[in-house]
């Protein structure tokens, strides 16, 4: 199982992602969403398209933008619709699964 942890809190987990340039992207069910609000900021990638970000907050700090996601990617990203990527900060943890 893969989590997103940022101030001691697992903030998303899932037992797979997506990694595009060596960055793991959950999928939208995999977050714990009272930790996210929308950002007002967007960016622009020449190849998958226009991001949009969330801030994450956890125990009253605000970590802006700290995550990112594309509602509407390039047809060469569309693997990533809507899945969420973390920034500097977030650390992406791979937790072992229990022994049978």
């Amino acid at each position: 199982m893969l989590r997103a942890v940022w101030n001691g809190t697992v903030i998303a987990q899932a037992p797979h992602t997506v990694i595009v340039e060596g960055n793991h992207y959950f999928p939208p069910e995999a977050l714990h969403r009272e930790y996210f609000t929308r950002s007002r900021s967007r960016s622009l990638c020449f190849w998958k398209g226009l991001a949009r970000y969330y801030d994450v907050t956890v125990d009253g700090l605000t970590h802006p933008n700290a995550a990112w996601y594309y509602p509407h990617p390039s047809p060469l990203a569309r693997r990533i619709k809507d899945h969420v990527a973390f920034g500097r900060g977030i650390t992406i943890e791979d937790e072992p699964e229990p022994a049978p």
